[in-house]
């Protein structure tokens, strides 16, 4: 199996584009196969050096390493011997009809009820007609010409699928200017690469019928066609790389987990529950592209936020001591498992350590009776302490006060902690030690 994963680095990568990233790489993974980055970068206009370097970053904090890359831009003169190819056997024509004067044409095509397909006028022309509409100063753009009959296809995602090539315009291949659209330069590093799996999102669905006809005007047997739902936001909207929607790199500095994302990418919209997997060879045991939904996938903030949540409180300590590291955080290991089912980011480790180590910010000493203080400092354990200690400093603390509950836990925890809520405090007495417990209390 040899996958690609074809961006155009023209923004930043969003959730969308990881869906499709992964579901390649996570399929050549399981496969043993190849997984191939490849820049479309043919737009030399929009096309920038730092969207390309930013779509490297993204795919390597997901986890994916391309097993090689190539970038359009290198292979222009790969691309033109095809085009000829295609000239030369009747299957690409010139056609000098301006922006203005097509829209013309579709609209009066809608208007008398008839699809808005291209008529093919140009294939009318004769040499000296083209000769003087170049003379005028247009410069043509080039069309493929598409056989009649209906383009068949087994669709991974999709099943049996068809298109009547009378319903679909001759697509244009090579622009005015001479720059390429996207159609050929696939189709050509497609067979050049030896790609055997070509799977993308369904708005390239209507891209297949004629790209399978480009194939075959080449004389090469078209790849596998997988065509996968696709993401919106939370309220339907469809995803865009220039408005920014939900991209990597904003998700990724908000602080999330790399496999939260990648779990709700790869099973939103598919027969999967949708929860958080630890590692990549788990998540590509699970890719099924025949179980995923054919309506869009709403990809929703706070289902990814309940996922890291999750995948945190499960990080075993392994995992997590290279990570905080790389945020410069000296945990230890009884640390992050007192902390790791109180935090939904990673950074928010730091939060506990402070805490442990020097106290809240601000003590409270709501309901910390100068009698329960006084108890609760007769009362406290010689060390060493263990995860023991807290409960056997508040049975002593009981039984001297009459406290229970609410009423004996909170004063403690809030005295410690400076809040309501967090870690076990039978986990977190021992990293605070004796010392600190008793300046916390007021005591000497």
């Amino acid at each position: 199996m040899i996958v690609r994963f074809a961006p155009s680095p023209t923004g930043y990568l969003h959730i969308g584009n990881a869906r499709t990233a992964l579901l390649n790489a996570l399929l050549a993974r399981r496969a043993g196969g190849r997984f191939i980055l490849r820049l479309d970068d043919t737009d030399l206009e929009r096309s920038r050096a730092e969207y390309a370097a930013a779509i490297r970053e993204d795919l390597a904090w997901l986890g994916l390493t391309p097993d090689d890359e190539f970038r359009q831009s290198d292979r222009m003169a790969v691309y033109e011997a095809a085009a000829q190819r295609l000239r030369d056997a009747g299957r690409l024509y010139a056609c000098y009809e301006t922006a203005d004067e097509l829209d013309r044409r579709r609209k009066r095509q809608l208007a008398r009820g008839l699809p808005p397909v291209y008529d093919r006028a140009a294939l009318k022309l004769s040499e000296a007609e083209k000769a003087d509409l170049e003379a005028q100063g247009r410069r043509p753009h080039w069309r493929f010409l598409l056989e009649p009959g209906v383009v068949t296809w087994t669709d991974l995602v999709r099943g049996d699928s068809r298109v009547e090539s009378g319903s679909l315009s001759d697509p244009v291949l090579i622009r005015e200017d001479g720059s390429f659209l996207y159609t050929l330069p696939s189709v050509v590093d497609d067979v050049d690469m030896g790609i055997t799996h070509v799977v993308r999102g369904e708005d390239h669905v209507t891209n297949t019928a004629a790209q399978i006809q480009i194939f075959e005007a080449l004389g090469a047997a078209p790849p596998l066609f997988g065509h996968h739902n696709l993401l919106t936001t939370a309220s339907g909207e469809g995803l865009s790389k220039r408005l920014g929607h939900l991209s990597l790199r904003g998700l990724r500095d908000s602080g999330l987990e790399p496999m939260a994302v990648a779990s709700l990418a790869v099973l939103v919209g598919t027969a999967e529950a949708v929860r958080p997997i630890a590692g990549l060879d788990a998540l590509a045991a699970l890719v099924d592209l025949s179980g995923i939904s054919r309506a869009p996938a709403k990809f929703d903030e706070s289902e990814l936020a309940n996922l890291n949540a999750r995948l945190l409180h499960d990080m075993a300590w392994i995992d997590a001591a290279p990570r905080l590291a790389a945020l410069g955080l000296a945990a230890t290991e009884p640390l992050w498992l007192a902390v790791r089912g109180n935090i939904s980011r990673l950074a928010e480790t730091a939060d506990w350590i402070r805490i442990i180590a020097s106290g809240p910010e601000q003590a409270s000493d709501a309901g910390m009776t100068d009698g329960f203080r006084a108890a609760a400092l007769a009362a406290l354990p010689a060390e060493p302490w263990s995860t023991e200690t807290w409960k056997q400093w508040t049975s002593a603390i009981r039984d001297q006060t009459g406290a229970r509950g609410k009423a004996l836990f909170m004063p403690l925890r809030l005295a410690l902690t400076g809040r309501e809520h967090g870690p076990e405090l039978a986990a977190l007495l021992p990293l605070i030690g004796r010392p600190e417990t008793l300046r916390r209390l007021g005591g000497a």
